[in-house]
């Protein structure tokens, strides 16, 4: 099967094609189109070259939700809500990220209170209706969404993920009387509970719904033109893929589609290679992205906080994610003195455009990108294949004002940024880590992304790691992630009982409900369905509590005391501490459906191409000075044998700095291992 991934990041736009019969690869990197993404993609594919006809699947993903949303740049939204709710986007939950910090500050919604509307009816805690549907001031509502120009409308009532008739009911006759109108129902999008956090995420997914609508059907109208005519598949948060016509309905859901990739790319490989206990570790041109990937696979979580920092609580996404601790930190991060003269990296960045000084597109600002070039790292006639011409000059002009104001050199001002940027991506690596009770030292760190491999062997040492992994096209990992992964729908229900009332036929049955509803979804799917796999977990606490703990459900194996003793081991290793005698409470059930699309495979390399033209540079090391280093290209190094430090090794995707006394080795796939 022929198949090809497009990922769209903040500042590069990636392709990868992948012929799987011959184990063909080609790939194209071109600087993202800011304005319209999709013309990026089309020109992505272009350059690479391949016959599009001849196409049996295509994946995409990107940043454009994220940046939809952290850039305000949605869709005019309203809120239609139980009477007495009207206000609970501006209540949220009352508690500060960090207990005692006094200047924290709630976050603003997204619906101005003039534009959420409130109507009569009730269900309880239990589903049952106590006061029914009072349609009278529908039809007002209607025409004051029409006055302001609404475009997007989210309906979120009351205890609905337990009863969803209202909801329904509005739904249809709004359908009908404003037919343009795009409709979020919280129904569709989370059947969970917690009221804030159901309608923040349902608010969210109307704000950005239109855009992508508009969006998706451009690329999917310009793929056609390009004699595209496989499924077009879009990556979701929760390290599947679905159909555009889906995302389009929940396009929520792909909030972290780029970053979810790379994670499901570093599961392959950990299987591939047989490492079951892998660091994810991606930086791109904006940010730096980390993730854990335990036995083989990563975590997803479904209390994801966007824009939270210590003096914002974030706004609560309870949609399914890939565990991922994301930070400003990237090729194009920009070094900047704040108020107090302290020199900070990101989260500022250039972008594609003006992008770092070095690109000449009348970038002014000194950026990471930048240092690399004044410290010899990378290679100003291999980046970017030539698309971008690259000027030294104009990166040393940029550092001039961060060189005076620490009375250093420029190359030491560019030393001293590269240090701020490791240190802020080894607190972020530690937050996966040991503050999740994890040792680093269990793992193996993989970097990817254009700027992982150049920080890869410092931030190892650093943590303790003993071994560094380099994927292949490591550049261009997200998009590969994407080949390899399938369909994937989550179904989560909230449904609270005391377990000791529980027998497994109710758990089962619950299941069973979830298990057809899959069917279901799935059914309508361009591609024929071979298999489905399912997955299942129950979302659990102990009496009294507030945060629950997630376990796996083994539906043909397990029995009731089997899933305490679970709740218990799964409780401790997150808390420290379990309570045995304790009372637990069912909260969720949780069902995880995959499509099988087929595995894909890679080759091993039968051969490598021997290099005549030994080539050196002085580069300057953060912690070892000016070094002559050896230059080496990836096709030039012969496969399981050992090179020494210092060492740059140059593939068409990224740069890998080997530092002194480390070493490196490429195995039969053509994936790097550094020795730390």
């Amino acid at each position: 099967m022929k198949k090809v991934a497009s990922d769209v990041g903040g500042t590069f736009t990636d392709l990868v094609f992948f012929d799987q019969k011959t184990n063909r690869i080609k790939t194209a990197k071109t600087l993202t189109t800011v304005n319209n993404p999709s013309d990026g993609v089309i020109k992505s594919i272009d350059l690479a070259s391949f016959e599009n006809p001849l196409i049996k699947y295509f994946c995409h993903g990107g940043t454009t939700v994220i940046n939809s949303i952290t850039e305000r740049k949605g869709s005019i939204t309203a809120l239609l809500t139980t009477k007495g709710f009207r206000d609970v986007l501006e209540i949220g939950r009352g508690n500060r990220p960090d207990l005692y910090n006094l200047h924290t500050k709630s976050p603003t919604p997204f619906v101005p209170r003039y534009l959420r509307f409130e109507i009569d009816e009730r269900i309880d805690a239990n589903g049952k209706v106590i006061r029914k549907l009072n349609l009278k001031d529908l039809d007002k509502i209607i025409k004051l969404l029409k006055k302001n120009k609404v475009e997007s409308l989210a309906i979120v009532f009351i205890n609905s993920y337990l009863n969803q008739i209202h909801e329904k009911k509005c739904q249809e006759i709004i359908k009908k009387r404003f037919p343009s109108l795009y409709l979020t129902t919280s129904f569709e999008i989370s059947r969970q509970w917690r009221e804030y956090e159901r309608t923040n995420t349902s608010v969210l997914n109307a704000f950005v719904k239109p855009k992508m609508n508009k969006y998706l059907n451009d690329l999917s109208y310009k793929l056609k033109k390009k004699s595209f005519n496989c499924p077009f598949f879009i990556m979701q948060s929760n390290g599947g893929t679905t159909e555009f016509f889906n995302a389009k309905k929940h396009p929520l859901t792909l909030l972290e589609s780029g970053p979810a990739a790379g994670v499901n790319g570093t599961s392959f490989i950990a299987k591939l290679i047989n490492k079951k206990n892998l660091i994810h570790l991606d930086v791109g041109g904006t940010t730096a992205k980390c993730s854990l990937i335990e036995n083989y696979l990563p975590k997803t979580t479904t209390e994801y906080k966007l824009e939270k920092t210590r003096y914002n609580a974030g706004y609560p996404i309870q949609i399914p994610v890939i565990d991922i601790v994301e930070i400003g930190a990237g090729g194009g991060s920009i070094a900047w003195f704040d108020e107090n003269n302290h020199l900070n990296v990101g989260p500022k960045s250039a972008g594609a455009h003006p992008g770092p000084a070095c690109y000449s597109f009348g970038g002014k600002e000194p950026t990471v990108t930048d240092a690399y070039f004044i410290l010899g790292i990378l290679n100003k006639n291999n980046f970017g294949k030539g698309e971008i011409k690259i000027n030294v000059a104009l990166a040393r002009k940029a550092y001039r004002k961060i060189a005076k104001k620490l009375n250093q050199s420029i190359e030491d001002a560019a030393i001293s940024v590269l240090r701020i940027m490791e240190s802020n991506t080894i607190n972020a690596l530690k937050l996966i880590t040991v503050q999740r009770g994890n040792d680093p030292r269990d793992f193996s760190l993989l970097a990817c992304g254009g700027g992982g491999p150049i920080h890869a062997s410092s931030l190892a040492k650093e943590l303790g790691i003993k071994e560094v992994i380099i994927p292949f096209y490591p550049g261009l990992f997200s998009a590969w992630g994407m080949l390899v992964t399938a369909p994937r729908r989550d179904f989560i229900i909230s449904k609270f009982d005391k377990l000791n009332n529980l027998k497994i036929f109710d758990i089962n049955k619950n299941f069973e409900d979830m298990i057809r509803e899959a069917k279901k979804y799935f059914k309508s799917s361009v591609l024929r369905i071979k298999n489905l796999s399912f997955y299942f977990f129950l979302e659990m606490r102990y009496s009294g509590q507030e945060h629950t703990v997630t376990i796996k459900y083994l539906k043909a194996k397990d029995n009731l005391p089997q899933i305490k003793n679970n709740f218990h081991l799964a409780h401790e290793k997150n808390y420290t501490f379990s309570l045995d005698d304790t009372e637990i409470e069912m909260v969720s059930y949780k069902l995880v459906a995959i499509m099988d699309i087929g595995k894909t495979k890679i080759r091993k390399i039968n051969k490598f191409i021997q290099g005549n033209n030994i080539s050196y540079r002085k580069v300057k090391f953060i912690d070892h000075g000016i070094l002559k280093t050896q230059i080496l290209k990836i096709y030039n190094i012969k496969p399981n044998k050992y090179y020494k430090g210092p060492l740059i090794i140059e593939e068409d995707t990224s740069t890998i700095l080997v530092n002194p006394k480390q070493k490196i080795k490429i195995d039969d796939y053509g994936i790097l291992r550094i020795k730390i």
